[in-house]
């Protein structure tokens, strides 16, 4: 297949006692080393970013803002048609995301041959009940290669193409974390519910972050990004991709792949992924238009919430990760005012395919009424397309998800991860959009 271009720990020290303690003073002091062992766990549970002094987690704090309006276009006149957005305010939405927050895929200077190995085939995983493939997807031109690792889990009960869970993950395909869990019957040990997506007729397809491109990459040059630089080049331009857009587009590539698998149904993916890699969902599915859903999960700045609430993380906070967004995004660290684009328009790419948005009440560093308000504010473009927005204009209680549109959300109690009640709600969502149930 050739592809030219794509849209400290404290030191021990052993002493002598020098006076003998009696047992009640020893356990009173192994009960207050723990009890406040407990209290730093539970402190930095959250990173330490979080409590920087100049973070805003106040919402009398938060700024007036005016957002962007997705249907006036740069021209500004009105979109009243499907086909305005289509063929000319959705291009120019697209075309700000790319040069001025997550960078544009270069076209490579050689057409890349892609190809697809299956390394490993296990039907009997989970007792049968899953066949699991270890796939590579590899990446040549005359500047190098590349390859990045999949994992696929497809329930063999299934009798036809089935829709899939695409999952950008953090979990190393080479490590224990798709296990099976010891703990908790037919999970992977990432927490995965493998079991319920097979019962239900889905596979889960799992793509890993760090094999293109490093986590908070500096160099560019191992990865997938030399493959494209021209002659000369070492480094990406300003305007051109970043880490966030690679994890998007190695995403886009599984896609292809999974085009290919007969037992999949390409044309019912949901791609997911959390925090991060939630930003990096989003806009994967906001390029891509073959992704049938995107779920987001607590992605926060650069992803589903609103950068002008300055609300948590900011434009500038993230950036201290130096290149997940293009180097044209550092102009607006600080004036995220000045933004052509904000997060609701990034949502309304994804129309008029249904988009799901998860919160968690601790999780204020990821802004979690920005990330409602922003899937609020992306609920006039679905309208147009003849799809539902959210039910209600006003953030909902905790663990009361809005199901019924074509935009969905739920904020839950608890922080920064993915948690079964998630989980819970996903499914629904996908039952209704995916499997019409």
């Amino acid at each position: 297949m050739q592809l030219s271009a794509w849209p400290s720990a404290v030191n021990a020290v052993r002493v002598r006692p020098r006076f003998k303690l009696n047992r009640l003073m020893l356990q009173k002091t192994i009960f207050t080393v723990a009890a406040l062992g407990f209290a730093t766990c539970a402190l930095f549970a959250r990173e330490l970013k979080e409590f920087d002094n100049d973070v805003n987690y106040d919402e009398a704090r938060v700024p007036h803002y005016d957002l962007p309006d997705p249907l006036i276009t740069a021209e500004g006149k009105p979109v009243t048609t499907a086909e305005q957005w289509r063929n000319i305010r959705r291009p120019q939405i697209l075309s700000l995301f790319a040069n001025f927050i997550y960078g544009a895929v270069p076209v490579p200077p050689d057409p890349i041959a892609q190809t697809y190995r299956v390394m490993k085939e296990d039907k009997s995983f989970m007792g049968g009940k899953v066949t699991k493939l270890d796939v590579s997807i590899r990446f040549k031109n005359r500047k190098g290669t590349a390859e990045t690792h999949v994992l696929v889990f497809l329930p063999n009960k299934a009798r036809e193409p089935v829709p899939a869970f695409m999952m950008l993950s953090f979990d190393n395909p080479r490590g224990s974390s798709f296990q099976l869990s010891s703990s908790r019957k037919e999970h992977l040990r990432n927490g995965v519910p493998l079991g319920q997506l097979a019962d239900q007729g889905y596979a889960y397809v799992s793509v890993y972050h760090g094999n293109l491109v490093g986590h908070n990459e500096v160099s560019f040059g191992s990865g997938i990004h030399k493959l494209f630089f021209r002659d000369g080049q070492s480094f990406p331009k300003a305007h051109e991709w970043g880490v966030l857009t690679a994890n998007g587009w190695t995403g886009m590539r599984t896609l292809d792949y999974l085009e290919t698998n007969d037992r999949i149904d390409a044309s019912r993916v949901a791609v997911m992924g959390h925090s991060k890699m939630g930003k990096a969902t989003l806009w994967a599915a906001a390029q891509d238009q073959r992704f049938a859903m995107a779920i987001s999960a607590q992605s926060g700045c650069g992803g589903a919430a609103l950068w002008r609430r300055k609300y948590g993380e900011t434009m500038a906070k993230l950036n201290r990760f130096p290149h997940w967004l293009c180097i044209n995004a550092r102009k607006f660290n600080g004036h995220e005012d000045d933004l052509p684009v904000d997060q609701h328009m990034l949502l309304s790419l994804i129309a008029p395919r249904p988009v799901y948005v998860a919160s968690g009440t601790a999780d204020t560093w990821a802004d979690p009424h920005g990330e409602f308000q922003s899937a609020n504010h992306a609920g006039p473009v679905y309208k147009l397309l003849g799809k539902k927005p959210l039910s209600t204009t006003k953030l909902p209680p905790p663990n009361q998800p809005l199901l019924d549109g074509d935009i969905g959300y739920h904020i839950r109690t608890g922080g920064h991860s993915v948690e079964p009640y998630d989980w819970q709600q996903f499914i629904k969502f996908a039952d209704r959009h995916l499997q019409g149930k």
